[in-house]
């Protein structure tokens, strides 16, 4: 039997987080974790090293409290040491599962040290990925994607040549809000945008869920995991989230990767690519009935997921401005400076607002990032957008 494969896990605390964990319960003889990070979560990120036997771990920011860890674990800080973690020379591949823009540096961090990557940060490749895909590429890394509907494009395209790929489509729930009317969305709360009928999630992700933004993100990240152009990717509602995506091939053939709305069966499959194993959750029941039913995303009702398909289409930084004044935009909403529906409007004012040339350094990529972040924010401070 091999050794278990040596992996660092960034964003250990989040949903992403307690999933591979999840899955290293059920394979301890597979994977070892050489190491894992946390935002601020200091008490859960000690349980973590504590039940594996961590011997690395990461802080973004310096706790303030005394919680302890374990004498044989080395506690370390800072945005440089997050990128030393990322690449350290012991770790055989990386899990990405940082929420937001964060996750771009630590990413590629681990490519350029050649790490093979498991990527659970979409935003990774949206605000850098023309960066991070020629990283991978010059470094001979791998990156295997690990969100449910890339990781099942994945599944489906297997070993086919690109060229046999005719259009990816990418399924989506809905969220909490899909049969609402455009009345009815004015009154949307933070309560009901957080509660998703299917999946249980991190609060920004789910309200990005709720707005449909979530799943533009996943087509700028298909764009660049699989080469894709903008026009053969598509969006179909797809309520119970059973289907993860569909491949379209050239001869018309298409084939859909289908498992329960969990993100462990993802996980399960990125991280012990090639092989497969017993999983940690029951399969789909077929002898039960399964809904397997499909419509167009009404774009009118969810312009978040308008604007982000501009974006791509657009180019250039377009992605990274969407993603940037969106972040600004869901925590005005989380913290009720805005409402649900002003989320677009903030999303749009500065896509209007501002050059989309194209940044090409990692330095100029953050700077740029940084600068609608600002213009963000005082689009939200305007009278305009003041929630009542």
């Amino acid at each position: 039997m091999s050794d278990p494969k040596k992996f660092i896990l960034l964003g250990a605390t989040g949903s992403i987080g307690e999933s591979t964990l999840k899955v290293l319960r059920k394979h301890p003889d597979k994977l070892f974790l050489l190491g894992a990070s946390a935002h601020s979560q200091t008490e859960k990120l000690s349980d973590i090293t504590n039940e594996f036997k961590v011997p690395l771990a990461h802080l973004t920011k310096k706790p303030k409290d005394s919680t302890s860890f374990d004498p044989s674990t080395r506690l370390s800080h800072g945005e440089d040491a997050l990128a030393s973690l990322a690449s350290h020379p012991e770790a055989e591949f990386v899990v990405v599962a940082i929420v937001g823009a964060a996750g771009l540096r630590p990413t590629l961090a681990a490519l350029e040290a050649g790490k093979d990557v498991v990527l659970a940060n979409k935003e990774s490749l949206v605000v850098g990925g023309k960066l991070v895909t020629e990283t991978a590429l010059r470094s001979g890394a791998r990156i295997i994607p690990a969100d449910s509907e890339h990781n099942a494009v994945f599944q489906c395209i297997a070993d086919q040549p690109h060229r046999s790929v005719d259009s990816i489509i990418l399924t989506a729930s809905g969220g909490p809000f899909r049969d609402l009317t455009a009345e009815e969305l004015k009154g949307v709360t933070l309560e009901s945008a957080l509660q998703h009928p299917n999946w249980s999630m991190g609060p920004k992700v789910t309200i990005d869920s709720a707005t449909m933004a979530n799943k533009g993100l996943e087509l700028m990240e298909a764009h660049w995991l699989f080469g894709i152009p903008p026009s053969k990717l598509e969006v179909v509602i797809h309520p119970p989230s059973i289907i993860h995506a569909v491949v379209r091939f050239i001869d018309g053939c298409c084939l859909a990767q289908l498992s329960p709305p969990s993100m462990t069966f993802a996980m399960q499959n990125a991280l012990l690519h090639p092989h497969r194993f017993p999983g940690v959750e029951p399969s789909l029941d077929f002898a039960q009935p399964l809904d397997l039913t499909f419509h167009p995303p009404p774009l009118d009702r969810f312009p978040c997921l308008r604007h982000a398909m501009d974006a791509l289409k657009q180019g250039g930084s377009a992605p990274l401005v969407f993603n940037a004044a969106n972040e600004v935009a869901v925590e005005a909403f989380r913290l009720n400076r805005i409402g649900f529906l002003q989320i677009p409007h903030i999303i749009e004012e500065v896509m209007n607002n501002i050059d989309h040339s194209q940044p090409n350094t990692l330095d100029e990529l953050l700077s740029m990032d940084r600068n609608v972040r600002q213009l963000s924010h005082e689009y939200i401070r305007s009278s305009s957008f003041a929630s009542s």
